[in-house]
């Protein structure tokens, strides 16, 4: 009898389901104590959702992180802040500097704190692209995804060669970097950093993966512009053109690389690689096999180590420009290279002087900085170049000899020496680019052993400027990453990403962002990734959200011009106001 009436009962308690609405009765019997599953009589649920069966496939990207993570992120912030203090403050100790007024080091205090701002926001505007396959593929919790590559932004960093970092400041007009210390020198410091900043804030806001070294190569020309204009100069005038045309090709390749190689890296997989589960899309929470797993946290740790190492240096080459211009005495020249090395440099300069005399034997009269620094900014050569660059050189090799050491080269003079060093490094460097000067191959030769003794004296990052940048740019890949990982995640491909598209994308990343690292020449991370990502999704036959790609597409278009405006304009505001 009991059955009997169970079964009665089982017809009163089904579930109807219409579209996406299900309509669950139950009955009076249900409402027994032993019997907890329903609430009413005949009560209608409404419940707007699938099938319990299916998960939703996106992972959750919105739980906050703990108390214990915020502590920390805001403990190694002080730290990093603290550090960078006192690494200021026991170098001016050591070169014996003298406060005198705060003005400048206020100056210094806020051009760092802009400078280590524009890595923060670099940190999460730009690297959230390398978090987005591990998330989104259930390979890594999103938060520890954030931390992970937070890290190995940090390595990234401390382990980079400085290569870009000094290609980023042969941008800037020579003028400014010669007077770097000066109302205009910092006025350009404040106005490029300022303009990258409120470009990559805007375009994070909308959740659009622009790039952080496409924002700020615009905000360099716009200040090279700005100043010739003012100068009553042609406007194309004020930039290093042949510099910026390389920067320019690896910008514009870089993202045609990743769409294409990354294509063609899926298209490969699935003709070599037969396992069926390296094309699947991640069922809900699950996490994919442990192989395929290992293979996307390999490509996104590659991808931030390779990011860290890369557009760190950016910041970093900034950071000593600002150095140069407040602590000369301590920051200009690379007082840690020991003084036979010094004698060294000095023997070079000389034995270059004397085989450029051969090379041009008429003599200069007058002083020979005026001719390099045209020659540098109009990279027109005149008959007079060579022997001011012999005079120069000869100069240089004198007053090394004379001090004995870059280490006792007294305060009111490291300014001038620097000047010097740099104004014929640059020279040698361009006339070697134009073919300038026809030398015979062991002049040649001694001319870029010079050049590279210059350099070694000259291009120098010390330690705790990579620390601090290492921990602005780790400790921004954990904060805003939510927006750019949606979209990266979910709007640029019409199909659910799948775990051969994730570590295609990453792994095209990481080689192409490593490989240009090696060359000096900086790529956007964002560009890569992102049209590594559609490149995927295409080969895959999966279609694209042409919505998000046309924004894509504007955001690259229109973030050179729109930089170029923007730091122009503050430049000439602030010139204005300094």
């Amino acid at each position: 009898m009991r059955r009997i009436q169970d079964q009665r009962l089982s017809q009163f308690h089904q579930t109807l389901t219409y579209g996406s609405i299900s309509v669950t009765f139950c009955n009076d019997y249900e409402r027994h104590p032993h019997n907890t599953g329903c609430s009413g009589m005949a009560t209608p649920s409404l419940t707007a959702s699938t099938h319990t069966s299916v998960a939703d496939p996106k992972p959750r990207l919105d739980k906050k992180p703990s108390l214990v993570t915020v502590i920390i992120f805001f403990a190694v912030l002080a730290m990093g802040l603290l550090f960078t203090a006192y690494s200021l403050m026991h170098d001016m100790h050591e070169m014996g500097a003298q406060l005198t007024t705060w003005t400048p080091f206020l100056l210094l205090g806020v051009a760092l704190l802009i400078a280590l701002g524009f890595e923060f926001v670099n940190g999460f505007h730009d690297t959230a692209n390398a978090v987005a396959t591990v998330i989104y593929t259930n390979s890594l919790p999103p938060h520890f995804a954030v931390v992970w590559s937070g890290f190995f932004n940090f390595l990234g960093v401390l382990l980079s060669s400085g290569a870009v970092a000094f290609g980023i400041i042969a941008l800037l007009p020579v003028e400014l970097i010669l007077q770097v210390g000066s109302s205009a020198g910092f006025a350009m410091i404040f106005a490029l950093l300022i303009a990258a900043i409120l470009w990559n804030l805007g375009t994070w806001w909308l959740g659009l993966p622009a790039s952080s070294s496409h924002t700020l190569i615009g905000s360099i020309i716009g200040v090279g512009v700005a100043n010739a204009l003012m100068h009553g100069r042609d406007g194309t005038s004020g930039v290093d053109w042949s510099q910026a045309i390389k920067i320019g090709y690896a910008l514009l390749l870089s993202p045609l690389i990743g769409f294409a190689f990354a294509a063609m890296l899926l298209l490969a997989l699935r003709a070599f690689v037969k396992n069926r589960a390296l094309y699947k899309a991640p069922k809900g929470d699950t996490p994919p096999p442990w192989w395929i797993r290992g293979m996307l946290i390999a490509t996104c740790t590659g991808v931030s180590f390779a990011h860290g190492s890369n557009d760190g240096q950016k910041g970093m080459g900034l950071i000593m420009l600002i150095l140069v211009g407040t602590l000369p005495m301590a920051y200009a020249l690379n007082r840690t290279m020991p003084a036979e090395q010094s004698l060294q440099f000095a023997a070079v300069a000389e034995v270059t002087q004397v085989a450029l005399v051969k090379s041009a034997p008429q003599p200069l009269s007058g002083d020979p900085r005026p001719i390099l620094s045209t020659y540098v900014r109009t990279k027109e050569p005149t008959a007079e170049l060579v022997p001011a660059l012999a005079a120069l050189a000869g100069q240089i090799g004198e007053e090394v000899k004379g001090y004995g050491s870059l280490a006792k080269v007294p305060a009111e003079a490291v300014g001038n020496v620097r000047n010097d060093m740099y104004l014929s490094s640059e020279t040698i460097r361009l006339m070697d680019k134009g073919k300038v000067g026809n030398f015979d191959a062991d002049t040649q030769g001694k001319l870029q052993l010079f050049k590279q003794q210059i350099d070694n004296s000259t291009r120098f990052i010390p330690l705790w400027v990579k620390i601090a940048v290492a921990i602005a740019l780790g400790l921004g890949t954990m904060v805003g990453w939510k927006r750019i990982v949606v979209t990266v995640g979910e709007k640029i491909g019409k199909t659910h990403l799948t775990y051969a598209q994730g570590a295609s994308a990453e792994m095209v990343a990481m080689l192409t962002i490593g490989a240009a690292d090696m060359y000096g020449l900086p790529v956007s991370t964002t560009h890569v990734l992102s049209s590594g990502v559609a490149g995927t999704m295409v080969a895959n036959g999966g279609g694209l959200q042409m919505r998000t790609i046309r924004n894509l597409a504007m955001a690259w278009v229109l973030t050179l011009p729109a930089a170029i405006l923007l730091s122009g304009s503050l430049y000439w505001l602030f010139t204005q106001l300094f």
